[in-house]
């Protein structure tokens, strides 16, 4: 019985405004109620149906409570059912005593708590469902020993021809009958499989099987054996327990099949996916290295000839200062391009040799944030993009590398400033989430992120469009970093996006410092490296 489906509970009183407020009360547990007015017609509604509980009124006319709970207790289908008497007058202790006596599981007074009420019903519909729910459990367990009896007769007539080595295995572990199989594959001298188990997969085999013995169940597993004429032979083991027709454990039935042709084809198989796949990822390996070269020569030069352009027109002749002044800001500009260029060639260098440090001091989160945001304000303003910022106040300090910190968010408002187009908006909201920890998101209206390309936006050297002539410049690199630095303060980040044209978030999950962690740190030993602060908070 599904513990979901509705049960029957039976309600007795000859009021119709009690039964009225019985309904009202319990029909909150969902259960299937019904009513009698009288002690008969309670009779004769249990003559078809099973109840989790009876609720039994005490004072009715014809046949009342105390009679009826006899009746009930009298037939076999119902001796069992558990009774709560309802009565308003009879409240004395022989009144009680006698509902006790006939069976009664509880006996309440009128005025009755109603949240009391449901609160015993919902016992009993519970046990009555899971009572129901062993017995279906009991009836299936005892067809299925049933139909392993029969399989086991049939196993016998058929074991001497079977294609496959079969074996029996008493309760002590003896082997007692092996079939014709078994002895090709195993030697007809083995007593035991385990004696003919290669010295390399010994140890495991033994290992699993007793194991197996002692916990029941079932077994199958993969070994090689040593065969007579000293080749290994990959065989499948496959066994399980054996019942009498009493359901007494016998021992174990088990087979043994020959599966030396799959193995070698397996292998076979998985050679040339291994050096398939080990093709394709040196193709693709090469094709990014190409398209990450290309980038970096271009977006290299590209300021490089801004640079060397705006130096040459300088020497050519004499401009005044409003055009030098355009000059210097112009080649200062893709001056700092291409450092920031090569800082992110440099990370990537040291991410990937291990070499990357972080100077861990407590950190406020928002302060981060606005340091980062004015950082990229000039871009912002130049694209008059709208920026809204959504701090939660009193948020705890952040343990970390604050130049680390502020390069996170940096990159991402870099990132969106960069795919939002002009007054479109940005919004960063910095929450608590339900693990404790900083939530930043980081939300544009930009161009979107392919669903195909989704799960690769953290890659290196891996971007949407990697041709030369896209429309945005950059080497791949920012976000990979991002995630790196993320992941070295113990936080995740995750992107999302409904698609193309659809805008873009980014959200960071960074631990928080409680108070107790804060005083823990050194105060004179706020710099150390990444290993010496892993120590520390990990």
């Amino acid at each position: 019985m599904s513990l979901n489906k509705p049960v029957n509970i039976l309600l007795v009183d000859d009021q119709p405004e009690n039964l009225l407020a019985l309904e009202a009360v319990l029909g909150k547990l969902g259960e299937n109620l019904i009513q009698a007015s009288s002690g008969e017609e309670a009779l004769r509604c249990l003559l078809n149906q099973d109840f989790a509980v009876i609720l039994l009124d005490v004072q009715m006319p014809g046949i009342d409570g105390f009679e009826t709970a006899s009746l009930i207790r009298s037939r076999a289908r119902s001796q069992h059912t558990p009774i709560i008497f309802l009565t308003a007058f009879d409240s004395s202790d022989h009144g009680i005593f006698r509902g006790y006596s006939l069976g009664a599981v509880d006996y309440l007074i009128k005025p009755i708590n109603s949240d009391i009420l449901v609160s015993k019903v919902a016992v009993f519909v519970d046990l009555f469902k899971k009572t129901a729910a062993v017995k279906l459990q009991a009836a299936q367990l005892k067809a299925v020993n049933a139909e392993l009896r029969r399989s086991e007769e049939q196993f016998r007539s058929l074991s001497a021809s079977s294609p496959s080595g079969i074996f029996v295995i008493d309760p002590t572990g003896q082997c007692t009958y092996t079939n014709p199989r078994y002895d090709a594959i195993c030697g007809r001298l083995a007593e035991n499989w385990c004696e003919c188990v290669h010295l390399e997969d010994r140890d495991r085999a033994i290992s699993q099987w007793q194991v197996y013995l002692e916990q029941g169940g079932e077994f199958s597993e993969e070994f090689r054996l040593h065969t007579q004429d000293t080749r290994a032979l990959w065989v499948q083991v496959r066994s399980c327990p054996m019942f009498s027709q009493t359901g007494e454990p016998q021992g174990y039935v088990g087979t043994i099949e020959d599966i030396t042709e799959r193995k070698e084809a397996e292998a076979t198989r998985a050679q040339v996916m291994r050096e398939q796949l080990a093709r394709q990822e040196a193709e693709v390996a090469n094709r990014m290295k190409d398209e990450f070269l290309a980038v970096l020569s271009h977006e290299l030069r590209t300021p490089l000839n801004s640079m060397l352009g705006w130096v040459r027109l300088l020497r050519s002749k004499q401009y005044d200062q409003k055009m030098i002044d355009r000059a210097l800001e112009t080649i200062e500009r893709n001056a700092e391009t291409q450092a920031q260029l090569v800082e992110d060639i440099l990370d990537v260098s040291k991410i990937i040799r291990g070499k990357l440090r972080l100077n861990y001091r407590a950190v406020h989160p928002i302060a981060v944030i606005q340091a980062a945001i004015d950082a990229v304000r000039p871009q912002i303003e130049a694209k008059s993009i709208l920026l809204e910022t959504e701090f939660e106040p009193d948020l705890p300090s952040l343990w970390g590398d604050s130049t680390r910190l502020q390069q996170i968010i940096w990159n991402l408002l870099t990132n969106a400033v960069k795919f939002t187009p002009s007054e479109g908006q940005i919004t960063i909201r910095l929450t608590l989430d339900d693990a404790n920890m900083a939530k930043i998101a980081v939300m544009d209206t930009g161009m979107g992120i392919e669903s195909e390309f989704l799960p690769h936006v953290f890659d290196r050297f891996r971007q949407a469009d990697s041709t030369t002539t896209r429309s945005h410049n950059g080497l791949g690199l920012g976000l990979a970093i991002v995630r790196h630095l993320v992941e070295m303060h113990g936080g995740t980040i995750s992107a999302d996006s409904p698609g193309a044209g659809l805008g873009a978030t980014f959200t960071v999950r960074l631990p928080l410092l409680n108070s107790s962690e804060l005083q823990d740190k050194l105060p004179g030993d706020s710099l150390m490296s990444v290993d010496t602060a892993q120590k520390v908070i990990w």
